[in-house]
Parts: C-alpha cells; sequence; structure tokens
C-alpha cells in the first residue's frame, strides 16, 4: 500500500510540473500549485465582486429610470 502511495505523489508531482515549463522538482510543483491556485481564487472574487457590482448599478438605473 506504501508503494502505491508514493508512485500517485510521483505522478502528480511530474503533471503538475510538466505545466510549469518542466521544473522537475516535486517540492515547487505542489507550491507552484498552491500559489495558482490562491491567485485563481483572488481573481473569481475580484470578478465575482465587480459583476456583482455592475448588475447592482444596472438595477439603480432601472429603479431611477421607472420613477416619475
Amino acid at each position: 500500500m506504501s508503494a502505491s502511495t508514493s508512485d500517485d505523489s510521483v505522478s502528480e508531482g511530474s503533471t503538475s510540473g510538466s505545466g510549469t515549463g518542466g521544473s522537475g522538482t516535486g517540492g515547487d510543483g505542489t507550491s507552484e500549485e498552491k500559489r495558482r491556485r490562491k491567485a485563481m481564487l483572488i481573481r473569481a472574487g475580484i470578478y465575482i465582486f465587480a459583476t456583482h457590482l455592475f448588475a447592482g448599478f444596472v438595477l439603480l438605473l432601472f429603479a431611477l429610470g421607472g420613477r416619475k
């Protein structure tokens, strides 16, 4: 069971390492993956915030335009 665990970690490290230009080391692959995931979550949060802000502005325009 221990051998399959080490095989899994090696295959995961090589997969993430090949996407970054072939850095080759397993430790850098996991930190790179965490950094990319954090950056993606921050970017997604900004996009969600901006979309809600824009939607609120559009609703405000409709509300002001509908008043007499």
